[in-house]
């Protein structure tokens, strides 16, 4: 047992723990773009789904329903069938319309387990509709927020976190692997705080020196060390009444950890070389890609820290979430392009190691 089970760890990230999750199939890939992220939401048990041209019903939060309504989907039903122990059989349509699994054609009837719904299954069918067959922990919401894109259970849940924690003046950790988007969501939790119109500064703690990193975090007066002819102002002067966001924290100088704890408990700092303290209104953030609880790092910071703690998901653990990702970074870069299924399908069954 670690100290984050005792912390504002967002009780929205296991919300719906110990419920039955509910049986989801996902538009991946649609040659209507509009329709990519669309969703068909089964109910929690004993759920069939016979899907074909006009059922069921796939939907955008708040939006009207439609049917996949392509003409390479097969008028016959695909038969989705989910079994008393969590498995799903999937029986393939009297039809010759071609069906993948994870890019590998199916010629009979197959099984997969709860475990491999939770991973994500990537259908393609008639070579021109890519769907992901998975399982909702919550309702699908249209809950946005800036950069961080998804329709998934992961995606809903950790924008409900960020809007639940933006308006508090709490420091939040961000924990995750490289590549899931930590400083995207500290960005957000400064766009939506009430500290939007002051300053964000982000510093990798990891590029701070032992003997520098005291006076980058907390500046210097005139004269205080060899070599310091002006006063240096810190990070935490610059983040005054904004966000102060400290990227890769489990890299900090052991030697400016107990200074930070200081700092986080009373917004008390001192300059190098001066004679009294200052203050900081800066909020703070932090992230790490690191257990913190194993490392050799100051534990009572990290108790400080974890005022809520924000864990984002695995790029593997969103295969939901491929289309609507790839929509957005074309859209980003202003590329229109007509991607074929398969390379879809692909990207979508990848596990992106590094995300």
């Amino acid at each position: 047992m670690t100290y984050s089970d005792f912390t504002l760890t967002s009780p929205l990230y296991d919300l719906e723990n110990g419920a039955a999750p509910l049986l989801t199939l996902t538009i991946v890939w649609h040659p209507d773009r509009a329709r990519i992220g669309e969703q068909f939401v089964g109910g929690a048990g004993g759920d069939v789904i016979e899907l074909n041209r006009f059922a069921p019903l796939f939907m955008h939060p708040g939006r009207e329903g439609l049917p996949l309504g392509h003409g390479g989907i097969s008028r016959q039903p695909l038969r989705l069938v989910r079994e008393a122990d969590e498995r799903v059989s999937m029986t393939l349509p009297a039809s010759p319309m071609a069906v993948e699994v994870n890019g590998r054609v199916l010629t009979h009837p197959i099984h997969f387990s709860a475990a491999q719904i939770a991973e994500g299954q990537i259908l393609t069918l008639g070579r021109a509709v890519v769907l992901c067959l998975h399982w909702m922990q919550r309702l699908p919401a249209p809950n946005t927020v800036p950069g961080l894109v998804g329709v998934g259970s992961a995606s809903i849940g950790v924008r409900e976190q960020i809007h639940m924690v933006a308006r508090t003046s709490l420091p939040v950790l961000l924990v995750g692997e490289t590549g899931t988007g930590k400083e995207i969501a500290a960005r957000a939790i400064h766009a939506l705080s009430g500290r939007a119109q002051g300053p964000l500064v982000a510093v990798n703690m990891a590029a701070l020196g032992e003997a520098t990193a005291t006076a980058e975090l907390f500046g210097a007066v005139e004269g205080a060390y060899p070599g310091a002819g002006a006063a240096r102002e810190g990070l935490f002067a610059q983040a005054d009444g904004g966000t102060l966001f400290l990227d890769e924290i489990g890299n900090a100088p052991a030697a400016v950890q107990p200074m930070l704890l200081r700092a986080i408990e009373g917004g008390d700092y001192r300059p190098i070389g001066a004679s009294e303290d200052r203050r900081s209104r800066a909020r703070l953030i932090a992230a790490s890609d690191q257990d913190l609880d194993a490392a050799a790092f100051n534990q009572a910071l990290l108790h400080r820290l974890e005022g809520f703690v924000i864990r984002m998901p695995l790029l593997r653990q969103r295969r939901e979430d491929v289309g609507v990702l790839i929509v957005d970074l074309l859209k980003q870069q202003g590329i229109d392009a007509d991607l074929p299924a398969a390379l879809v399908a692909e990207l979508a069954a990848h596990d992106w190691p590094g995300n």
